[in-house]
């Protein structure tokens, strides 16, 4: 929960809406209720119900979000971990502890036509 809060606090700092989900049901029900309302998706693959892996699949299904880039979070940082995350439809990867200064690197990567947040 810290860690939800310190970085959804960096986000609305530079401009940000963030929309937090504590799982992957709940992340998938929050994209069905506004699909056309996110912009890009940060998903931790460590998540109580549904997984991250699972959830970035579940996406990838709908070809409504076939497009929305999401960045996998996690606490594994090896090489093996990073292409599983790419496997299952994540467009980039975030290793934990999340460096805030890569992040927005990479929010102006799969975000370029939405207004600089860095």
């Amino acid at each position: 929960m810290r860690n939800i809060f310190a970085l959804t606090s960096a986000l609305e700092h530079k401009g940000a809406a963030v929309e937090v989900a504590r799982n992957g049901v709940e992340a998938l029900r929050k994209l069905e209720e506004d699909p056309d309302g996110v912009d890009l998706v940060l998903m931790d693959i460590m998540m109580p119900e549904m997984d991250g892996f699972t959830a970035t699949r579940e996406i990838r299904k709908n070809p409504r979000w076939e497009k929305l880039p999401v960045i996998a979070v996690t606490a594994k940082a090896m090489k093996e971990d990073q292409e599983k995350c790419l496997a299952a439809g994540a467009n980039d990867y975030l290793a934990k502890p999340i460096e805030l200064e890569r992040l927005f690197s990479l929010l102006r990567v799969w975000m370029p036509k939405v207004e600089r947040i860095a």
